[in-house]
């Protein structure tokens, strides 16, 4: 919760992705400005968003605390708190604070602050569903609010991994790769494989292949899902050029197929440096063991939902940038990693973790993926011991998570 200081020092700033200003006018008790479905709209666009504040009784164009007469600051608090239970559905839980803060003569003058924090639900308003994106609101298109309602639903019923791939049967798994979730001597029948849910049946009753068993137990996923894949390149320098490519490859089959092909990427691409003091030493540019671990969370975590959006594995002379689609899922930030753990993909986290690790990979596991939730702290940590830089976590757009690894000096 902002105090009043730091209040005022954004409102000379002006509006941005949590921040709106709202000028209000009165006719008796009556609120005309803003009007109250464009508020309604605000309002849930940030919640259905990161969050944030509005400040009523501030011009957001000349960022000019005007205020709000003391005696109708009730009334335009019952007005706001009636439109956050009646006008957005389901309803806004706003915290609505009066402030004074310095006019332009330096008099002290009222304003309402109303917060809203990033919701576990998705709030309609009189416009449509909304999104506060910079310092707008956009109206969210039918495949990122299919997505919102995903990462937000709290019934969580069937999660996209576990959904029946239409056009799919049982007879599309490859059985050498089925085989390896079974015990040696475990029969490859299709009760057993309804219980691990790499089947599942549609709504018309029909054996289907889940998402995450066409994913891990087919050869063809281009055939079903085409941007599940990894696009792989190598430039020289340290910038994104075509014309300084050195290496690119687009990464397909089975996912386990999909990280150890992406990390033989990196090797064949990573330089090498080596000293001679006392016996020859090399130092990679990157860690194996990092490399891997970014990759398995790439593929593990990312928003398979999101057509068209392709994992980006992108080699540089200073750094390694991997961009996986899909925003952080539930209330995870990206300085919050490290501490929680949250998997978009519960069935496909579950079935790597029965994968072995390729023989003679050393990579400090014996399974593909790890529950106990160390991926994160080890790429923190192992990259900074070889580079004395932290990776760096962002969201772009709140729909694509950007990790920057620095290469070693």
């Amino acid at each position: 919760m902002m105090g009043r200081d730091e209040l005022a020092r954004r409102i000379r700033l002006g509006e941005d992705s949590t921040l709106e200003l709202k000028r209000v006018l009165l006719t008796g008790s009556n609120v005309t400005a803003p009007r109250r479905n464009e508020f309604a709209d605000e309002l849930a666009g940030m919640a259905n968003g990161w969050g944030g504040t509005v400040v009523l009784g501030v011009e957001d164009k000349s960022h000019e605390v005007l205020g709000i007469p003391v005696d109708r600051l009730d009334a335009v608090e019952a007005w706001v708190r009636e439109i956050c239970n009646d006008s957005v559905k389901p309803p806004l839980d706003a915290v609505i604070r009066k402030v004074e803060l310095p006019s332009a003569d330096g008099s002290l003058v009222a304003v309402l602050c109303v917060e809203i924090v990033r919701s576990l639900f998705v709030h309609k308003s009189p416009g449509g569903y909304f999104r506060r994106i910079g310092s707008s609101k956009r109206e969210l298109s039918p495949e990122v609010l299919a997505r919102l309602f995903q990462e937000r639903s709290q019934s969580r019923v069937i999660r996209f991994d576990e959904s029946p791939v239409p056009g799919t049967s049982p007879e599309d798994l490859d059985s050498g790769l089925t085989r390896q979730f079974l015990r040696e001597d475990g029969a490859l029948t299709e009760d057993i494989l309804r219980k691990l849910r790499i089947v599942a049946d549609d709504q018309d009753g029909a054996a289907r292949i889940t998402v995450a068993g066409m994913l891990l137990c087919t050869q063809e996923q281009e055939r079903w899902l085409p941007h599940a894949q990894i696009q792989a390149v190598s430039y020289v320098g340290e910038r994104q050029d075509i014309n300084y490519q050195s290496d690119a490859r687009d990464i397909v089959g089975p996912l386990d197929q999909q990280i150890f092909e992406a990390l033989h990427f990196a090797r064949r691409n990573m330089r090498v440096a080596a000293t001679k003091k006392m016996a020859r030493a090399e130092r990679p540019q990157f860690s194996d063991r990092v490399v891997f671990e970014a990759l398995v969370n790439a593929v593990a975590h990312r928003d398979y939902s999101m057509a068209g959006a392709r994992i980006r594995f992108h080699m540089f002379r200073d750094r390694l940038e991997l961009y996986v689609p899909g925003a952080l899922a539930n209330t995870l930030t990206p300085d919050s990693m490290h501490l929680r753990q949250y998997s978009r993909n519960e069935l496909i986290v579950s079935l790597l973790a029965r994968f072995p690790v390729r023989e003679g990979e050393e990579l400090g596991r014996t399974r593909i993926m790890d529950r106990r939730g160390d991926g994160v702290p080890i790429i923190l940590n192992e990259s900074h011991e070889l580079s004395g830089r932290w990776p760096e976590y962002s969201l772009i757009d709140d729909s694509e998570l950007r990790l920057v690894i620095w290469a070693a000096k």
